[in-house]
């Protein structure tokens, strides 16, 4: 006797680990292709310029702290500087970061614990950075990857956004999304991945109408068809270079 026919499915077949980590790096692969020189665009030269611009950027946009960080690094060129900055005089400099009296108070704490307890200098390890005033997983994660060139993978509101339409993570949180999101590439691949994904974010993936029909990567893309799929249309919510 032969065994029944099993009912029809009632949607596709969940992906295969395997499936995902292949897509995954392929997405990866051509966003190479698209932002070959995708880089950090804050702008730094030190390891305490590239922690005290990523402070400053938070609820604010890289171009904005950009125009304050200038004048910043010169007033205040080390941790000691920092650490005896007048009060009203650094609220004033970096006002136009929002949230200047908070940030300030980072920045004065940050000089003085840097004194205090690391010789003025920025320490290069995740479990020492985030005792810093200012500094959780994501700042610390920037930092060790662009100025010390340790891998991690850096959970900015780009990449978790982007980590769910490519259907990277289901997770919520970021310690939880850092793990499920590394564990998809080789280690060595992450902080290039961090630029490349950030980068696909502010130009083309928006959080409200992604440029889906002007997307190199939107026949692996589960999210495809979030935003417009016409070429026109979409060509048109390109922000390249950012503005």
């Amino acid at each position: 006797m032969s065994k029944p026919t099993p009912p029809p499915s009632d949607g596709p077949r969940p992906e295969s680990r395997l499936a995902l980590v292949r897509r995954a790096r392929a997405i990866n692969r051509v966003l190479a292709e698209v932002y070959p020189e995708a880089h950090c665009e804050l702008d730094f030269t030190t390891p305490l310029q590239l922690l005290v611009a990523t402070i400053l950027s938070a609820q604010s946009t890289d171009r904005r702290v950009n125009t304050v960080t200038p004048e910043l690094f010169r007033r205040y060129p080390d941790a000691a500087a920092l650490a005896a900055a007048d009060r009203a005089e650094l609220e004033d400099l970096i006002r136009p970061t929002g949230f200047f009296r908070a940030k300030t108070e980072s920045l004065i704490r940050l000089g003085t614990v840097l004194e205090s307890d690391f010789g003025g200098e920025v320490p290069g390890s995740l479990a020492r950075l985030v005792t810093l005033p200012g500094v959780g997983r994501k700042t610390a994660n920037v930092v060790l990857g662009d100025a010390f060139g340790v891998p991690g993978i850096t959970t900015d509101t780009h990449l978790i956004r982007l980590a769910h339409r490519f259907g990277w993570t289901a997770q919520t949180k970021p310690e939880a999304i850092e793990r499920e999101v590394g564990s998809l590439f080789d280690k060595r691949d992450w902080v290039m991945l961090n630029h490349r994904v950030i980068w696909h974010g502010r130009r083309r993936c928006h959080a409200i109408r992604p440029a889906c029909g002007a997307c190199a990567i939107a026949g692996l893309c589960p999210s495809y068809g979030t935003g417009p799929i016409d070429p026109k249309v979409a060509a048109k919510l390109v922000r390249e270079p950012r503005g």
